[in-house]
């Protein structure tokens, strides 16, 4: 089937929970963990995963109807606004976000006991790998998102990417969220 997949993601996760207590990286995971379930489910989203520092959602055409993209990429903007991004202040999270739009297996996995509702295929590889390319207050999306949201993401910067496991460059838009340093 056809839809959009949005990974956010910590940055920096690792050091900064290094050095602080476990019940602060809890509250901080929980915090995130609101904003992003309350921000995805408005914009019809499927959550798939909270994995540690990381969101995964799947914006299923069948439920979000054809604006899949536009509340994909709204999710998106509302996520980094909700963690502080284009605010008078700081963010109080640096996260970043990736996001695809293409065909996927969506269904269950796994055997017995241990079974996932999840989606798999080359469009949940691509929103990872460019998850990965995102600076906190960054929103990196494929050109196939892109055509669906260029209008309101005019300026978006256009780069050329190297992902890990692609043979190919891959062509994405960085649409930046800006806050005060």
């Amino acid at each position: 089937m056809e839809l959009g997949i949005l990974f956010a993601d910590m940055r920096g996760f690792t050091a900064m929970s290094e050095h602080m207590p476990p019940e602060e990286v809890a509250h901080l995971l929980n915090s995130f963990y609101k904003v992003a379930t309350n921000v995805l489910l408005k914009h019809d989203a499927v959550i798939d995963k909270l994995v540690g520092d990381e969101v995964m959602a799947l914006f299923l055409t069948g439920l979000t109807g054809p604006d899949c993209c536009q509340k994909m990429t709204s999710a998106a903007e509302e996520l980094l606004r909700g963690v502080g991004y284009g605010s008078s202040e700081r963010a109080w999270l640096p996260l970043g976000v990736g996001a695809d739009f293409g065909p996927a297996f969506v269904g269950t996995l796994g055997s017995g006991d241990v079974k996932d509702f999840t989606a798999v295929g080359n469009v949940v590889n691509t929103a990872a790998r460019l998850q990965s390319e995102a600076r906190p207050g960054h929103i990196v999306m494929s050109e196939r998102v892109y055509r669906d949201v260029a209008e309101r993401y005019h300026d978006a910067r256009r780069v050329e990417l190297e992902l890990k496991g692609k043979s190919e460059p891959v062509t994405a838009r960085v649409v930046e969220i800006v806050s005060p340093t």
